[in-house]
């Protein structure tokens, strides 16, 4: 995990332009649906069937289900899916002069959730900054030993499960964090590797960027003008993992890059449709950059994915990211991360996991008018009759930014755990209640003013507010 951190700005100057929603990576799931559709057509003649097979065989597979454990959520949906598509930002091979030497292990440069749903008639993709802040779960490091669960940049789980040098590991830890953040039964997994991208731009040789501004980067190599320019495959790669140095050196920014430059790919590839060696070499890098489960392994149920997506209309294919605005809200010296904005970011995914559409339209009016974990002021009262057990749930929001006011004992035991607040409140209080699933909340003349009261009941599990 870098430890590097961008320059200083104002909680309320960048949580507008992180908070949104925002149409990301549209051209990764669509070059690979025109990738794949063109790797068909070369196998569809005798004479091509020995160059699908080959490209077949570059799929590399890596099982995960013994890595992952029993306690998983369900797929309260059946029929729909939830692919996990992670873009490996290692620094092995081609990947190593692209960065600083501190990262040793494979990283996730990009994480994102495609949920495809039952009818087929729409589908959704979910983008998760690098920089969001998570409890990541005790993970199989692959050298006989489980890591700790700890809080960190969501992108470090795929680092620690693939301290081996192992993809399975690396994705499994990945799908654990995301499974456990979202609720999410996460179905199949694929990992590209950006070194792939080196060979498929030069294969097309090279792709038309348009930076706006100069580009001097020692980390990512580059030294590039400002204004429209072909790169080759090197440039390529630098240019989309360069972040310090560039616009507000934020993971925002540099997904935008990134989906800018993947649609540039996708139109050039269009282009090459009839050139067999161009399409062949363009094909040959980007499946031997790419690692799935056993039932993801190979063309035909690749195929079968970009075919499904293919049959979806254009505006019914959103493209989401996780709501979020930047930790300094809540935390100040935190000048390097972002949290999650809740209760959008739970609406999101329980809509997702009921296989209920979610619109970028819906997504941009709930994010208006952000409240920040800090801006809600809690009390908390005991109404479990053990001792201790409004201080320990105290804890725990505090860590999670909420500004506790005090704690104490509820006047009598409680059932389960309830919020109660006051008129005026109603949205601090739907940010607490986000985080306690099944916590009856309601409006009440008798509530503390200023305050969000949690009595906290025996059915309130504490890793739940990790």
């Amino acid at each position: 995990m870098s430890g590097s951190r961008g320059r200083r700005r104002t909680p309320a100057g960048r949580a507008g332009g992180r908070g949104q929603t925002r149409l990301t990576r549209r051209g990764r799931v669509l070059a690979w649906s025109a990738g794949v559709t063109a790797v068909v057509v070369l196998g569809a003649g005798g004479a091509g069937a020995w160059i699908y097979q080959d490209l077949n065989n570059n799929i590399s597979s890596a099982d995960v289900d013994d890595k992952l454990g029993g306690d998983r959520p369900e797929n309260l949906s059946p029929g729909s899916k939830n692919i996990l598509v992670v873009g490996s930002d290692s620094r092995d091979g081609a990947n190593a002069k692209y960065g600083g030497n501190d990262l040793t292990t494979m990283q996730s440069d990009t994480l994102m959730v495609l949920h495809i749903p039952a009818n087929r008639e729409w589908a959704a993709v979910v983008s998760f900054p690098r920089d969001s802040w998570v409890q990541i779960p005790a993970c199989d490091k692959g050298d006989g030993k489980m890591s700790a669960p700890h809080k960190a940049k969501i992108n470090e789980a795929f680092a620690i499960g693939g301290s081996s040098g192992e993809v399975a590991g690396a994705a499994a830890c990945s799908i654990k964090t995301v499974e456990a953040h979202t609720g999410l039964r996460i179905d199949n997994f694929m990992s590209i590797d950006f070194s792939g991208f080196k060979g498929m731009v030069d294969a097309l040789d090279g792709i038309e960027v348009c930076p706006k501004q100069k580009i001097v980067s020692d980390k990512a190599k580059l030294n590039m003008k400002a204004g429209c320019q072909t790169v080759d495959g090197e440039t390529a790669l630098g240019y989309v993992r360069v972040r310090y140095g560039v616009g507000d050196g934020s993971d925002i920014g540099r997904i935008g890059r990134q989906q800018e430059f993947m649609n540039a790919l996708m139109k050039k590839a269009k282009e090459k449709l009839t050139s067999p060696d161009s399409l062949y070499g363009v094909l040959q890098s980007g499946t031997k950059s790419l690692t799935t489960d056993p039932a993801m392994a190979g063309i035909k149920p690749i195929y079968a994915l970009a075919n499904q997506l293919k049959g979806i209309p254009s505006e019914r294919l959103a493209f989401l990211t996780v709501p979020n605005y930047p930790r300094e809200a809540d935390f100040p010296k935190d000048l390097a991360n972002v949290v999650w904005q809740y209760p959008q970011a739970t609406d999101v995914f329980t809509a997702l996991a009921n296989d209920k559409e979610m619109t970028k339209a819906q997504l941009q009016a709930s994010v208006k008018n952000l409240v920040y974990a800090s801006q809600v002021r809690v009390q908390v009262l005991n109404g479990t009759g053990v001792s201790g057990r409004a201080a320990d749930v105290a804890e725990k929001l505090r860590a999670a930014g909420y500004t506790v006011v005090g704690t104490g004992n509820a006047p009598q035991t409680v059932a389960k755990s309830a919020i109660t607040f006051p008129a005026g409140l109603e949205k601090q209080a739907a940010v607490l209640a986000s985080r306690f699933p099944g916590a009856a909340s309601t409006a009440s003349a008798d509530a503390a003013a200023g305050l969000v009261t949690l009595v906290v009941g025996p059915d309130l599990k504490l890793e739940k507010l990790e």
